[in-house]
């Protein structure tokens, strides 16, 4: 079976999944966080060499104020948590998105994974927090004015090496659950050809079983881009 280099998931589904079950949202955001830990590992084993999984857009911090601190809580709990599973799969860790912003906690603790796992040599995991497409486009952008490119200098590769996935191949797959028909200003540059994969179902119910079926569909989509 072909499998897709590069992985990315919009993990959407956890106050739904929540709800249908009567608790809080914040239940549902746990259960998200258990599934990251089993798509880690199913992912990894799969053959997957880049997983890039949304989970805090530029965008949310319009939730409501409970919302998003419990959210902050709770990634500054789980963030060092993942280092055992890291560690066992040789898993490097990479933060996409602006750090400015996120509590100094969150901040210290991405640091931390990033420079714990930078000499492992398996799959890389991408964990986009306080991460908005647009925004990383206009960042590379202004990079690009600030490092003195001229007009005729400012190309394709010119943005990709200032994009914060600089040396990341482009997204292959890219999975949404719960339904719904949106990117959601996630990775539009590095998702110019990627192949979607809709399923209805929620994220803290994605696990191994559905990540696979996923991949086989991938496996039987042929890619062109743009030819014939």
């Amino acid at each position: 079976m072909s499998i897709p280099n590069h992985v990315a998931i919009i993990m959407d589904g956890n106050g739904r999944w929540a709800a249908q079950r009567g608790w809080p949202r914040i239940k549902g955001h746990k259960e998200g966080v258990r599934t990251v830990e089993a798509i880690l590992e199913a992912a990894s084993d799969a053959g997957v060499k880049h997983l890039s999984l949304y989970a805090f857009s530029t965008e949310n911090w319009k939730r409501p104020s409970l919302e998003v601190s419990t959210l902050m809580a709770l990634f500054r709990m789980y963030l060092r948590m993942f280092l055992p599973k890291l560690r066992q799969k040789g898993i490097r860790f990479h933060h996409l998105g602006a750090l400015e912003g996120l509590p100094p906690g969150i901040q210290r603790d991405i640091r931390f994974l990033e420079d714990t796992t930078r000499e492992y040599e398996g799959m890389v995991f991408h964990l986009a927090v306080n991460y908005g497409s647009r925004l990383e486009i206009a960042e590379a952008a202004r990079r690009c004015v600030e490092d003195g490119l001229t007009a005729d200098k400012i190309t394709e590769d010119a943005l990709a090496a200032r994009l914060w996935t600089a040396g990341v191949p482009d997204v292959d797959l890219l999975i949404r659950t719960s339904g719904e028909f949106r990117i959601s200003n996630f990775l539009l540059w590095q998702a110019a050809y990627a192949e979607f994969y809709l399923t209805e179902c929620l994220w803290p119910d994605f696990r191994g079983p559905e990540l696979m079926e996923a991949l086989r569909a991938y496996a039987n989509r042929e890619r062109r881009f743009g030819g014939i």
